[in-house]
């Protein structure tokens, strides 16, 4: 029997989506957060936020799951991430409420404008900001501000980077605990996901589709992370997440006409 060429994904949608998980894996790699900031704003070009975040949810926790080799129990903080997990918790909670309640057109306008609000805090403020302790306060913010922003827009590391570069951790012990903190959040909002956008055939063809890139983008990140200029590679994802993020907010107001 030939296959319902209906359920496929066409080409733009596969290109995007195997682009986003292996440009987001390859920086988990190298420096153990990721860069989920631009996987809804990159694969929007070809399909609506709601099913890019439904794609996107099970491959994050996949990435987790593999990038774990790299960034044991050793590499984390866990005083900082006995504070951050239960806030990202409770962010997840609060991001689940807000895509439930929102229309699509609302839901494109908000992560394009996260997306450019953190791509304009990390051209002001850059890498490195001063050394602060230890703050359980501080932590518990940080975790409650990604996990909400990690749910509506997959979009977690500035709000925990907030917090976590001004520590000044050695940098494997920052890298092992971003590591940690990011896969709790994908973890609890695999299910949530799931039930505000239910994926369809196609949506699960373009996950299967894209598992086989995310190892060996981890690896080549890994093996590259003593060589790379982090500010540099960072700048490069910022500018595609800016362009990307100016088209959804387009798609957002049009739609909202």
């Amino acid at each position: 029997m030939l296959p319902d060429l209906a359920v496929l994904p066409d080409l733009a949608a596969v290109l995007v989506t195997l682009a986003a998980a292996g440009m987001i894996a390859f920086v988990k790699g190298a420096f153990g957060g990721g860069f989920a900031l631009i996987g809804i704003p990159l694969m929007s070009l070809a399909m609506d936020p709601l099913t890019a975040g439904v794609v996107l949810a099970p491959l994050f926790l996949t990435m987790d799951l593999f990038g774990l080799r790299y960034w044991s129990p050793s590499t984390w903080s866990r005083q900082d991430a006995s504070w951050l997990v239960p806030g990202v918790l409770a962010g997840t909670l609060l991001g689940t409420v807000l895509l439930g309640v929102l229309p699509e057109p609302a839901v494109a306008i908000l992560v394009g404008g996260i997306a450019l609000i953190f791509t304009g805090l990390w051209l002001r403020g850059g890498r490195r900001t001063g050394h602060r302790g230890f703050s359980a306060p501080g932590a518990l913010l940080s975790g409650l501000g990604c996990g909400t922003t990690s749910m509506v827009a997959h979009a977690g590391g500035p709000p925990l980077a907030m917090y976590m570069l001004p520590r000044d951790l050695p940098t494997r012990l920052y890298a092992g605990t971003t590591s940690i903190v990011f896969t709790a959040a994908n973890l609890f909002k695999l299910v949530p996901w799931m039930l505000v956008a239910p994926p369809g055939a196609s949506e699960l063809i373009l996950m299967a589709a894209a598992v086989p890139v995310i190892p060996l983008a981890l690896w080549l990140g890994h093996r590259l992370h003593g060589r790379m200029d982090a500010r540099r590679l960072y700048a490069i994802c910022y500018a595609l997440v800016a362009l990307a993020a100016v088209k959804l907010l387009w798609d957002g107001i049009t739609g909202l006409g």
